[in-house]
């Protein structure tokens, strides 16, 4: 059992997965930081110097706070500002990897061309037969 949990993790798509994970996990990070440093500061001040990351609906009665801590600790808050901001760094995540297949798709294709082109073409089964018949009268 163990030797064929050596073979597993030795695959090559377990590992190209593993890399895959880390480096998806850290550019959400900086995903993260992009939208939330850069991209929401800027939509705010479009938008008459709104902070999206403090609009929350109280859920109780106890919650008068104005930031979006301080009233989660007193009660329960639809942080939807939050949700927005997440909503943004879903979207440039996947615009990101849209491009990225786009990419790679533009250089497999081109691979694929080539090697077509690379190639010669199997001539037509007529040919073959004819060439055989040839040959066969040759002999």
């Amino acid at each position: 059992m163990l030797s064929e949990f050596k073979d597993f993790i030795a695959k090559g798509n377990v590992m190209d997965l593993a890399v895959g994970v880390i480096i998806g996990g850290a550019f959400a990070l900086i995903t993260a930081s992009l939208v939330g440093d850069v991209i929401m500061p800027f939509v705010g001040w479009i938008f008459g110097g709104l902070d999206f990351s403090n609009y929350f609906i109280a859920l109780g009665d106890g919650v008068t706070a104005t930031s979006l801590e301080a009233a989660k600790e007193q009660g329960a808050v639809l942080a939807y500002g939050s949700f927005i901001t997440t909503i943004f760094n879903f979207i440039i995540i996947a615009f990101v990897i849209f491009m990225l297949v786009r990419y790679v798709n533009k250089i497999k294709a081109a691979s694929e061309a080539e090697e077509a082109a690379a190639e010669p073409e199997a001539p037509a089964a007529d040919i073959v037969l004819l060439t055989e018949i040839r040959d066969a009268l040759k002999k």
